[in-house]
């Protein structure tokens, strides 16, 4: 075989790995929202292909350089920690951690280089979250969804799943999907194409507010603040937006009184109590555990097997403030509900400044390329990600497949159009 067939033959097989891994990357949101398992392989694929094309293409320096350093270190913490507190099980846990980080750099290095990737992967979210908004009204104005499942009995509209998880898919998918062509029709000549993209903001917050799920609510409002901060002429659609959703949250009594009692009555009054609530004691068992294993932490799944350990029942001092523990029930639970006490309760502090500082760089990077006008997708990558890493929030485990797939998603997506901005503004032109 001469050197021109063998070269020949490696970027034959180049592009059909690309292809297979794009496939692999749009198909992830559909998985995210059922089959997380598959939704897990999938990841696991892309990051597998793309160590495949490195060492077909010889490109082995991008591991050295920048924020994956810092993913290699908390990787190699959460197994020493594992391998001194946890299970074999756990250890496990902890080694393949790293796939989820291989994963965001297959997406920034290789898969979502191309701005017309990028655009592909933009579609498929816009349609879901379209999919999750239809869903969502046709549960409230009809009583059941498509599949027939009624919304939950606190009153939280479900969408198209059986329980409440609407909110967060569709947070997700909103800012990365439907914002930018949001933002694509406020630019445009015509006030009908201007008045519709307002219109579609607007839509998104009365459907977030309607489906009545609390953190999911507060952080799209953030997501609003953010989009109105980076794009001056977003200003005033996102205030019109956010009237409307002041309406929509007045009438939610008369609306949905189910909703109003979960969205604002039983939030204020865990906010007036939030030491004495679930999730405070959950936070106390999670900093008592970080105080006690600064180092290192307790490894993969942690938490979760310590929890229940009288010798972590006990409460903290924080801002001159003593915050009781009431009791080793009330603090236990699979996860700490936030992403970083996970990380410290993982990895301890090294662990924890390691993650922080990839949350750093991902996010200097994405706020540095910043150009609404050429760049909207990237715009609302950028503000999506400040939103997923903002550290006072509860979230679900962020090492499972059902959360670390949206984040890792969108920190590669984001890194990959921080990189191409000049990319999109010519794709938006043809």
């Amino acid at each position: 075989m001469t050197a021109d067939m063998a070269t020949r033959r490696s970027r034959v097989l180049a592009a059909g790995l690309w292809w297979i891994a794009l496939a692999l990357t749009m198909a992830l949101p559909l998985f995210q929202l059922r089959g997380r398992a598959i939704g897990d392989g999938i990841m696991s694929a892309v990051g597998i292909l793309f160590l495949v094309q490195c060492r077909i293409e010889r490109a082995g320096t991008w591991w050295r350089r920048g924020w994956f350093p810092f993913a290699l270190a908390f990787c190699g913490l959460a197994v020493l920690s594992s391998l001194l507190h946890g299970s074999r099980h756990a250890v496990g846990e902890a080694a393949v951690l790293v796939r989820f980080f291989l994963f965001a750099a297959a997406l920034e290095h290789w898969v979502l280089r191309g701005a017309a990737a990028r655009r592909r992967l933009g579609t498929v979210l816009g349609l879901v979250a379209a999919w999750l908004v239809v869903e969502c009204w046709q549960q409230y104005l009809l009583g059941h969804n498509l599949l027939g499942y009624p919304r939950w009995p606190d009153g939280a509209l479900t969408g198209p799943f059986y329980e409440p998880r609407a909110a967060t898919p569709l947070l997700m998918t909103a800012f990365a999907g439907a914002m930018p062509v949001a933002l694509r029709w406020m630019t445009a000549r015509g006030w009908p194409w201007r008045a519709a993209g307002a219109a579609i903001v607007m839509l998104l917050v009365l459907t977030m507010v309607l489906i009545g799920q609390r953190m999911p609510a507060l952080l799209f409002g953030l997501g609003l603040a953010l989009t109105a901060l980076f794009v001056r002429w977003a200003r005033l659609p996102v205030l019109l937006a956010a009237v409307a959703g002041g309406v929509g949250l007045a009438l939610l009594p008369v609306l949905s009184p189910p909703a109003y009692a979960k969205l604002v009555v039983h939030f204020l009054q865990q906010i007036r109590h939030f030491s004495d609530s679930a999730y405070g004691q959950i936070y106390i068992r999670a900093a008592a555990i970080v105080r006690d294993h600064p180092w290192l932490g307790l490894g993969a799944d942690g938490f979760r097997d310590f929890c229940a350990d009288p010798a972590y029942v006990h409460g903290v001092r924080l801002f001159g403030l003593d915050l009781p523990a009431r009791g080793a029930a009330e603090g236990c639970n699979i996860h700490p509900h936030n992403i970083y006490l996970e990380v410290a309760t993982t990895a301890g502090l090294p662990g924890l400044a390691c993650f922080m500082a990839m949350a750093a760089l991902w996010l200097g990077r994405m706020i540095r390329a910043l150009d609404p006008g050429a760049a909207p997708q990237q715009a609302m990558l950028c503000v999506i990600c400040c939103v997923v890493l903002w550290p006072v929030a509860s979230s679900s485990a962020l090492f499972s497949a059902r959360t670390a797939g949206w984040i890792f998603l969108l920190v590669g997506w984001g890194l990959a159009a921080a990189r191409d901005v000049a990319g999109e503004a010519r794709l938006r032109r043809v």
